[in-house]
């Protein structure tokens, strides 16, 4: 046998002895997934994203676990995502404040589309306009006619700079024409709290992190985001209704996985939550939300979070709205 010939086997005899661990990768998913919500236990994006946890990890049949990592309007627990293997193992459930963060942060750890696969949006739920009970006021014409009476003396609560909640009560800032100072905290239990306390003016907020607070009196409910009436919440008009058209807002929330995550183990995963929402009693959970089903593939949701960014964050840009 020549040189030529020899080295050409021992090269074939190489390949064969790596092939069985090229061919024989664990099958997806083959370990525990994780689900980092970048926001507070008890906000609804934490209760949206656990209310399929245990669906997926049935279907699935490896755990799911949900792991809050708030702060920082929710960029704290996104990074980690984003930084995280393309594998399918971490997941992050996030809300509408992610696709428009780069129009308000001059240095993000990551960037909202490019580091990030759409999965699929879990829901869009309505957000409720609260008002601390002791403001006087009853309804969104009242409120905004204080508000101007008052120009910088009333702030507004949010779940941190860049959160969904900051960007609806910015987008109903800028529509309206009023001046508001920014307070950004920790989370929902914390905006609900300090605005009961009258510290805090008004919010906007996923409903079910308010409901109980509203029917019980403590807050007053002044509008919906939605273009129609929440379920929850029938007597209280949306925001169109109340008088601000062009104020409503899309509180959605949905799964991302880092980029570069193979779109096989994509595509499985949007097929797989698709099928957890469709479960009668995940339906009948979101439904009690206010959640209304927002199906699409990862190429949809990819393409609504570059249309948020275009034309929301164009809005805030415009307004000069920026973390700080």
């Amino acid at each position: 046998m020549d040189l030529g010939r020899a080295r050409l086997l021992a090269i074939g005899v190489a390949l064969l002895a790596l092939a069985p661990r090229v061919f024989a990768q664990d099958p997806y998913p083959s370990r525990t997934i994780k689900i980092i919500v970048p926001f507070t236990p008890g906000s609804v994006t934490d209760i949206m994203a656990r209310s399929v946890s245990d669906k997926l990890a049935a279907s699935l049949g490896q755990p799911v676990i949900v792991e809050n990592r708030p702060g920082a309007g929710g960029t704290l627990g996104t990074a980690q995502v984003a930084k995280s293997a393309p594998d399918g193992y971490t997941l992050a459930v996030v809300s509408a404040g992610h696709a428009v963060n780069p129009a308000i942060y001059d240095k993000l750890p990551y960037d909202s589309l490019k580091d990030f696969s759409g999965v699929i949006p879990l829901g869009n739920l309505p957000s409720v306009m609260f008002v601390s009970a002791g403001l006087g006021v009853k309804s969104v014409k009242e409120f905004v006619a204080l508000a101007k009476s008052k120009p910088g003396e009333l702030n507004y609560s949010s779940a941190g700079v860049g959160s969904a909640s900051h960007v609806n009560a910015e987008k109903f800032r800028v529509v309206t024409g009023i001046k508001a100072v920014h307070i950004p905290m920790k989370g929902a239990p914390e905006m609900v709290s300090e605005t009961i306390a009258g510290r805090t003016h008004f919010g906007f907020l996923g409903i079910a992190a308010a409901l109980s607070a509203i029917r019980d009196g403590r807050l007053v409910g002044l509008a919906v985001s939605s273009a129609k009436r929440a379920p929850t919440l029938p007597d209280i008009p949306t925001i169109a209704e109340a008088g601000v058209p062009g104020a409503e807002f899309d509180f959605w929330i949905g799964v991302l996985a880092p980029a570069q995550t193979p779109r096989a183990v994509v595509n499985r995963l949007n097929g797989e939550f698709a099928r957890a929402l469709q479960s009668p009693d995940v339906r009948e959970r979101h439904a009690n939300l206010g959640a209304e089903p927002m199906p699409m593939s990862p190429e949809q949701f990819d393409a609504y979070m570059r249309e948020q960014l275009a034309t929301l964050g164009g809005l805030l840009r415009a307004a000069g709205v920026k973390a700080n």
